[in-house]
């Protein structure tokens, strides 16, 4: 089973575990068990392609204890490998590191779709270490629709750690681990993802996997005309016939913006809306506390409409912070020089509010030239909408009925 990959040379899969904490019985420690599982689908992978002698099949941590830095190592190798292979237990989902591995390699297949559409196949391709109950997954896990029938019905059951524990069960340890490596090779052809960004500031990345205080939802909503409503001069390719439908970057980019940024969102684990900011006004722009964060993404081209500057005007009007807006301009987007000054001036009266300290993001000047600038700077947006949402949402007691606060005596005085 010989496969031809234009991508030889770069490792197959990047194997995602929870280290364990090493048990003082145990002489080769729990990990140990993690390297079998990752040596045996090397060797089968080697066998299956045709990947040069001396290259890699795959990449394994074993180097980083809890709590230490990420190495740059680890970074290039999430960035450079084809396949990412989650090995999921209870632990694994509980780890802030596994949750960044697996928004680093995320970034990569969402810029993928939003080049060349969706593919058949997911790049991501989880493993049952431990079994886990679904209400344990997080919404990434979820989306996966990842089905383990061809692995047998004792590693459903048991997990790649409970089949290589029981002796009896070898059998079918060498099944699962054959099937899983036929799994990696065929994703890596279907998907065929390109190099990613390395991350070095892994710190300041984002969980995957979410963070328990973060809010559940997240809004994105769009200020774009539609086809049938172009101001006088403006091409039509970037539209198509509802706001939702504007892409910017066409024709780099297959998928409309608000696809593309409701992709990246939930890649942090948040239940996305996405809405015709027109429609929806009433509701964002509602006096009050907010109800979710927002991004808001501005085609300045809409500004010309009489009714969009009401809206951008009202909210400036009061303080939203939790609203972060974006501008895309694509830098292949031809525009007179004349009309640019008009646009900028347009878009900068419009942001005029968001010059402070504490009013919320906004893109620069010069707007987001790139489909890659728009996929970075969306990670500010989203920190900050969420850390204004934190700061000015309502908050609940807890339920239950009030109670007084216990009386307590004075020190040194008789009850």
């Amino acid at each position: 089973m010989d496969a031809e990959n234009p991508r030889n040379g770069r490792p197959y899969f990047f194997l995602s575990y929870a280290h364990t904490p090493r048990n003082d019985s145990e002489v080769a420690g729990p990990n140990a068990w993690v390297k079998k599982l990752y040596d045996g689908l090397c060797a089968h992978i080697l066998e299956m392609t045709s990947l040069p002698v001396g290259a890699k099949a795959g990449f394994l941590d074993q180097g980083m204890a809890l709590g230490t830095r990420w190495t740059d190592e680890l970074s290039e190798n999430l960035a450079r490998c084809q396949v990412f292979v989650p090995l999921y237990s209870p632990r694994y989902f509980i780890s802030d590191q596994c949750g960044r591995e697996w928004w680093a390699f995320s970034q990569r297949e969402i810029y993928r779709r939003a080049l060349r559409g969706e593919s058949r196949e997911s790049a991501i391709v989880p493993a049952l270490w431990v079994p886990v109950e679904l209400a344990q997954l997080p919404q990434v896990a979820k989306d996966l629709q990842f089905h383990h029938a061809d692995f047998g019905d004792d590693y459903s059951t048991e997990g790649f750690y409970g089949l290589t524990k029981l002796s009896y069960l070898n059998e079918q340890y060498e099944r699962a681990v054959y099937r899983l490596a036929q799994r990696i090779v065929r994703a890596s052809r279907a998907v065929d993802l390109e190099e990613g960004q390395v991350f070095r500031q892994y710190e300041s990345l984002p969980s995957a996997f979410g963070d328990a205080a973060h809010p559940p939802e997240f809004d994105v909503t769009v200020i774009a005309p539609s086809r049938s409503d172009l101001p006088l001069g403006r091409m039509p390719d970037y539209y198509g016939d509802t706001p939702a439908e504007w892409n910017p970057y066409h024709p780099v980019s297959t998928r409309p913006i608000a696809e593309h940024a409701a992709d990246l969102v939930r890649a942090m684990n948040y239940q996305v809306t996405v809405s015709d900011f027109e429609n929806d006004a009433d509701r964002l722009l509602s006096t009050g506390p907010p109800t979710a964060p927002v991004l808001l993404l501005l085609d300045r081209w809409a500004l010309y409409s009489p009714r969009v500057a009401q809206l951008m005007a009202q909210l400036g009007e009061q303080q939203r912070p939790w609203i972060s807006v974006m501008v895309p301009q694509y830098k292949d987007d031809a525009i007179p020089p004349d009309r640019e000054r008009q646009l900028q001036e347009l878009t900068d009266r419009a942001l005029a509010a968001r010059q402070t300290v504490g009013s919320g993001h906004r893109s620069h000047s010069g707007g987001i030239r790139t489909l890659e600038a728009f996929q970075a700077e969306l990670h500010k947006a989203v920190r900050q909408a969420v850390t204004y949402y934190e700061a000015h949402a309502k908050t609940y007691p807890p339920p239950g009925t009030p109670t007084d606060p216990p009386w307590l005596p004075r020190l040194g005085n008789p009850v």
